[in-house]
Order: C-alpha cells, then sequence, then structure tokens
C-alpha cells in the first residue's frame, strides 16, 4: 500500500526533474521543433503539466480554477475524447505561451495537485491515474533529454547541453552467447503491488524454440565493419520498405554521426566527440538493426525471447529492437474514456523495444516495459543486441 506522503514525494521528485533537465537550456532552446516527431521543450513542461490538470484536478478537485481556458487546445498531444488540440507539427511555431507562463503554469498546478493531494485520502482510481502521470511525466523526461539533443545536434555549431551526461558507457567484459532452452515460458506483469502500463498485463504462455542471446550490445566498432563491408549498399540485407528508405534519404551512418577526414565523429549531449569504439551502438532505426543482424548470420530476438533471458545479461544504456510487432497481449483491454487511448491506439504498424536507456528516468525500467517505435525512427538511443 502506497501512504499519501510517498506518493507526494514522488509527484514532487518527478516535477522538480523535469525542470532540473531543462536548466541548461537557453530561452531560445526551448521553442524549437526541427521535425514532426521532436516536440520544443517548452511544449513538454506544458503537456505534462496539462496531464495532471485535466485527468484529475478538473474531475476531482472541487472548484478547481483552470489556471488558462487555452491552454487544453495547445498542450493535449492525442486524447481525442478531451477535445481539439494544435496539429503536432505545429508546437515550434507557438511563441506564446511564454517559456516564463509556462513555468507559472507548472508550479500552480503543482501546487494545487499537492494541496488536494494532501487534504484528504485518495480513491483508488485517482492513485491509478496520478501514478501513469508522474509515470507519463518520467516518459517525457526521456524524450526532453533526446528531442533536446536532437535539436542541438542539427545546429550548425554542434552546441553542447553540458558536460556531465554520459551517454556512451562501456560494456566491458567478453562477448558470449547465452543458451536457452526450449519450452513454455510465462510473459508479462505480475505485480500487483508495482506499477506497470496496461500493455504489459495479460500474464500468459508463450512456446520458445532453443535459442542463443547475446550477452553484449553490438558495439561502435561492429557497426563500423558493417559500414566499411559496403552494408549500406547491399539490397539483399534490407527488407524492400528499408531499402527505398535508406536511397531516399541516402542513409549511410547513424543518426548524429560525422566521418570528418576518414574518422568518425559523433554528436553527444556533450558536444561533438570521437566515437568511441567499444560503446554500444545507439540511434540506429529497426531497419539498420535488421540488415546488421543479417549481415552477421544472426537476427533479433523476439520481445519473449528477450524477457525469459533478461537476467542473463546487463541491459538499460539502449533500447533494444527486437523482431516483435507491437501487439495486444491476450485478453488486453483498452481502460475506458481518454485514459484508454494512452497505448491501444498505437497497435499498429510498430515495432517493440525493451530494456532502457541513458536517457531514461529513475524508477522507470522493469523487464516487462514494452516501448514501441514506428521502423525508420532513430533518434531515442536505439541500439541492438543479436539472437541466433
Amino acid at each position: 500500500m502506497i501512504t499519501t506522503d510517498t506518493l507526494v514525494s514522488f509527484f514532487e521528485e518527478t516535477r522538480q526533474h523535469t525542470e532540473t533537465i531543462c536548466k541548461p537550456l537557453e530561452i531560445e532552446d526551448y521553442v524549437v521543433q526541427p521535425i514532426v516527431d521532436v516536440s520544443p521543450p517548452k511544449w513538454h513542461l506544458g503537456h505534462t503539466t496539462w496531464f495532471f490538470e485535466e485527468f484529475i484536478l478538473k474531475p476531482h478537485k472541487p472548484d478547481y480554477q483552470l489556471f488558462h481556458k487555452d491552454f487544453a487546445f495547445v498542450f493535449n498531444s492525442y486524447y481525442e475524447a478531451v477535445g481539439k488540440r494544435v496539429i503536432r507539427n505545429n508546437r515550434g511555431n507557438l511563441t506564446r505561451p511564454s517559456v516564463a507562463k509556462v513555468y507559472d503554469y507548472r508550479h500552480y498546478v503543482t501546487h494545487e495537485l499537492k494541496e488536494f493531494l494532501t487534504a484528504g485520502q485518495l480513491s483508488s482510481e485517482i492513485e491509478e491515474i496520478l501514478l501513469i502521470g508522474i509515470h507519463h511525466e518520467k516518459q517525457h523526461q526521456e524524450l526532453l533529454l533526446t528531442d533536446i539533443k536532437y535539436i542541438l545536434g542539427n545546429n550548425p555549431l554542434l552546441p553542447k547541453y553540458n558536460d556531465s551526461f554520459d551517454e556512451n558507457p562501456i560494456q566491458n567484459f567478453k562477448q558470449e552467447w547465452i543458451a536457452v532452452s526450449e519450452g513454455v515460458y510465462e510473459i508479462g506483469h505480475n505485480d500487483s503491488e508495482a506499477f506497470c502500463y496496461d500493455n504489459e498485463l495479460g500474464k500468459h504462455k508463450v512456446y520458445l524454440h532453443n535459442y542463443n542471446i547475446s550477452n553484449k550490445l553490438v558495439t561502435n566498432a561492429e557497426y563500423i565493419e558493417f559500414i566499411k563491408a559496403g552494408g549500406y549498399k547491399d539490397h539483399n540485407l534490407w527488407h524492400a520498405e528499408a531499402w527505398d528508405w535508406v536511397k531516399e534519404h541516402s542513409i549511410s551512418q547513424p543518426q548524429y554521426w560525422h566521418n570528418i577526414d576518414g574518422e568518425w565523429y559523433q554528436y553527444t549531449l556533450q558536444g561533438l566527440q570521437k566515437v568511441l569504439l567499444d560503446a554500444p551502438l545507439s540511434h540506429i532505426s529497426y531497419f539498420e538493426a535488421f540488415a546488421f543482424a543479417q549481415w552477421k548470420g544472426c537476427r533479433l530476438p523476439t520481445e519473449f525471447e528477450w524477457e525469459v533471458a533478461n537476467d542473463k545479461f546487463d541491459w538499460g544504456s539502449r533500447w533494444e529492437w527486437t523482431e516483435s510487432a507491437y501487439l495486444p497481449y491476450p485478453g488486453y483491454k483498452k481502460a475506458p474514456g481518454a485514459i484508454g487511448e494512452y497505448n491501444g491506439k498505437f497497435m499498429v504498424n510498430q515495432k517493440v523495444l525493451r530494456g532502457g536507456s541513458v536517457a531514461t528516468s529513475t524508477k522507470h525500467t522493469r523487464a516487462t516495459y514494452r516501448n514501441f517505435f514506428q521502423t525508420n525512427l532513430r533518434w531515442q538511443f536505439t541500439g541492438l543486441r543479436l539472437a541466433k
């Protein structure tokens, strides 16, 4: 049983960390939106605030006064059930409300919600929505970091975010293959005391054949060998859609890589640096992960193979592409109303990623977590682990 004090502390800690992430930014950095997949930092600050206002304060706090009547229109993301919203690719055009006004909005809602939480007994329904809201903000903390990296990494000056964010931890151990025997295994979240999203629920059995999975993520050095071997020029390694993507966008290396005078450099949140050969590969699409695995004579693990073996290898520095389509587990049911739009509506044309990344917030990873993205996206810290 989670106490009210624990919930309030968790809420405040999460709200503060979002603002800490933004401290190194210049005021101009808050508004930029280079591509549709990247939202301006100012929008993240407002959207995570709107979630608490829309789903807790408005329906549950007596006599709650909106901070601003138009902010729901500005900061709603994709929730059809709660009204109209700014088109996603227009978020970077919002010079108003100002950054200062958005911070005022955050502090107002944080104060109002804290007051509400400490006023009396919370229902199980409100507690559930509150935890979703907290973890929703943690998701946006990761998005903030990766969106900031995209914004700064596409600035011609390649400015650093700060001097302390280490995005390339080395897996300093020998690569080995972990053997897993065929059999029936249970998949899914089954801890009633711990938080999870609805797409993890529905613990069920799967049958797996014998397989081997690497204890180590693919490194930059291994991927450079793929590039040198002409991996981006061999259509036999790629899906048809992926090969079209490579040709259309002239893809020839991972995102943020630059070949300068014959040497590979990578833009990081600490600025432009030489590629660390032993660091785990990052910022690749599913298309690239699949092609590399083909070149190595291996494959990507399914999400079930990954989950069954996860306690036998080190994970958490890269979101790991799997060969699994993002689909509902047996018995999955969307929650009623707008909260039901959180996961279920995206269960089409996406691949599952497992693990977590250097940008994932604390208290937000677990072995059953199912992340998901379209096959061409690579602005997140995405890498791969081989199976065979």
